[in-house]
């Protein structure tokens, strides 16, 4: 069956990836910076500034429900029911596993989910 160790290990890697990700992608926000300044006379630096934003809280969520995924698994792990769907609690594919360690879902339940 499955490594416990070295998915922990896995699961870990990727939390601090995406976290060094976040963290890059904050300081890439042009609203991030205090000394921002909306200047009325560059409407297309403004509209070019909003559609960055915009796009990197987009990434940001998206890489937040990763990590909030990730955080159950690792939980899941401990406690013996990593590798099975949190919902219907079939054994969720090694091959999904590999590909995306925090799967907390089976695909079936995770399509129903996402609708």
């Amino acid at each position: 069956m499955m490594n416990s160790k070295k998915i922990q290990a896995q699961l870990e890697k990727e939390q601090t990836h995406i976290k060094n990700q976040i963290a890059e992608l904050v300081e890439n926000d042009p609203f991030s910076n205090p000394d921002h300044v909306i200047d009325n006379a560059a409407v297309d630096t403004d509209v070019r500034e909003q559609e960055t934003h915009q796009r990197i809280e987009a990434e940001i969520k998206t890489l937040n429900t990763r990590l909030s995924n990730i955080k159950i698994a690792l939980d899941r792990l401990t406690k013996g029911q990593y590798g099975y769907c949190k919902r219907c609690n079939k054994t969720i594919p090694e091959k999904r596993l590999a590909l995306i360690p925090e799967s907390i879902y089976c695909v079936a339940c995770e399509s129903q989910i996402k609708g």
